[in-house]
């Protein structure tokens, strides 16, 4: 099973890169293919036999991510996994790869691997880096209905038969829009405690777009995946829970601007799921609605 690796970067984190670039390449088995895309920047220098794509302007995570996809073929289609690694990440372990390849070849509908995200200095996972509501426990590994993006696996079958991810979110909710496509086509997603990419802690929030994107791109996200019954009870649990967490004056509201941008603005094809899908997910313990 043939491993490939996208990484995006901004070009302002050379030195993480290059850490990153190391850990790829020294995995276990055959050699994984690495093509890093610079994000409207100059990619830095990288290992020999690293390919890379510098794009005039930034398309945002998933736009750049595609990028790197294509970079492998149509769809990824000339390897059989692709790996999403963040620029400042680095992989833990030595056997991650061969780890992936085992997981995808012993179970034919595992689509999707989300990795654990743990800190370098503490080894500690945030709750938010768990992928389930039932987030307590990051050692347990378990079905799951999403995945983090800059730590993934992806089966590039998944890609052929449900697209890429969606190019106009550009930053928040990119993953989830791809993982209840492949849901909804019948594949599973797990998260694997034993795949870890070391990254620093840090707050979402810490991105200047960061409301905006995560309402506007929630909306979206429910206009183009949901049956439009689940629509506004999807949206209104969400707005309560952001009312819940008391943001501050301004994080509201950006949160209220982007809320009102994703009924205002093209949001994509509307591709409603399945009913089953909504059962399906439900088993999983994340019904469509949280």
């Amino acid at each position: 099973m043939k491993v490939g690796a996208v990484v995006i970067t901004m070009g302002n984190r050379p030195e993480e890169l290059r850490a990153l670039l190391d850990s790829v390449a020294g995995q276990d088995g055959d050699p994984v293919e690495v093509v890093v895309v610079g994000n409207g920047s100059p990619v830095p220098e990288v290992p020999a036999g690293v390919r890379t794509v510098e794009l005039p302007e930034n398309l945002g995570i998933p736009g750049g991510r595609n990028v790197g996809i294509e970079a492998f073929g149509p769809g990824g289609t000339d390897v059989d996994v692709l790996l999403f690694l963040d620029d400042d990440g680095l992989l833990a372990r030595t056997d991650t790869a061969e780890l992936c390849r085992r997981a995808f070849t012993d179970d034919p509908e595992l689509g999707i691997i989300s990795f654990r995200i743990a800190d370098p200095d503490t080894g500690e996972t945030q709750r938010r880096h768990v992928p389930r509501l039932r987030a307590s426990d990051p050692m347990r590994s378990s079905r799951v209905t999403t995945f983090l993006g800059g730590a993934n696996a992806v089966r590039t079958r998944v890609l052929a038969e449900v697209g890429n991810l969606p190019d106009e979110f550009f930053y928040a909710h990119e993953e989830t829009d791809l993982a209840w496509r492949a849901l909804d086509a019948g594949w599973m997603i797990d998260y694997r405690s034993d795949m870890v990419l070391y990254h620093p802690t840090t707050a979402p929030s810490r991105h200047a777009v960061y409301h905006r994107m995560v309402a506007r791109n929630r909306v979206w996200l429910a206009r183009r995946n949901l049956p439009a019954l689940l629509v506004p009870v999807y949206l209104g649990v969400w707005l309560l829970l952001t009312l819940l967490r008391r943001p501050s004056r301004p994080a509201l509201k950006a949160w209220f601007g982007g809320f009102r941008e994703g009924w205002s603005t093209p949001c994509g094809p509307r591709r409603p799921m399945k009913w089953r899908t909504v059962w399906r997910l439900t088993r999983l313990g994340r019904p469509p609605v949280i």
